[in-house]
């Protein structure tokens, strides 16, 4: 993992001309097209490792972050939420998958390719998992990220939600979790 408060970005048009306010949905996704238009923004930033997925701060203000992800087919975020940030992706290079959670259900998968982009409010809980070998995408948060929600689903079904800091790597979350039915006998026998 790579983090800095900004990654020699600054000099960038896009990033200069931010409005001093929470960035709107729309407005987030004109952002990271725009960088993803622009390999000279990102491209020195980008590096691969199967075991931990690569990312870097290009810019962080009060108002917004972005930042640059690169994915293998093994990188994984796991089941998170942005907590009260709203955000975009936009794959520059190679592709990436967005996981959507459906109770009851398979998740829904998007296969999003370079030159594609979306947006989402602070109530969406996705995963991203890398497609293709060497993918790259831009990702911009407003508010920017300050905690984020992990997500795990136990054997018997329950979701459960890990608070973690923005700096954290989002990975799935492995542990084993408590048996609920136990869980819920002992809740049931001691009132």
């Amino acid at each position: 993992m790579t983090e800095s408060t900004v990654a020699g970005a600054t000099d960038v048009a896009v990033l200069n001309d931010l409005p001093a306010r929470t960035l709107t949905r729309p407005e987030l996704r004109e952002l990271v097209s725009a960088i993803a238009d622009d390999p000279a923004v990102w491209q020195q930033h980008v590096a691969y490792d199967d075991e931990h997925r690569h990312y870097v701060c290009l810019h962080r203000d009060a108002n917004v972050d972005v930042w640059v992800l690169c994915w293998t087919p093994s990188n994984d975020t796991g089941w998170h939420d942005h907590d009260v940030s709203s955000g975009a992706v936009a794959v520059a290079d190679g592709e990436v998958t967005e996981h959507n959670l459906v109770i009851g259900s398979a998740a829904l998968e998007v296969r999003v390719p370079a030159g594609h982009s979306f947006s989402f409010g602070p109530d969406h809980i996705h995963r991203m998992t890398g497609v293709a070998e060497g993918s790259v995408s831009i990702h911009a948060y407003s508010p920017p990220l300050w905690r984020m929600g992990q997500y795990a689903i136990s054997t018997t079904g329950v979701l459960r939600r890990t608070s973690v800091s923005y700096a954290d790597e989002l990975r799935p979350i492995d542990e084993p979790f408590p048996d609920d039915q136990e869980r819920l006998r002992d809740a049931a026998l001691h009132p």
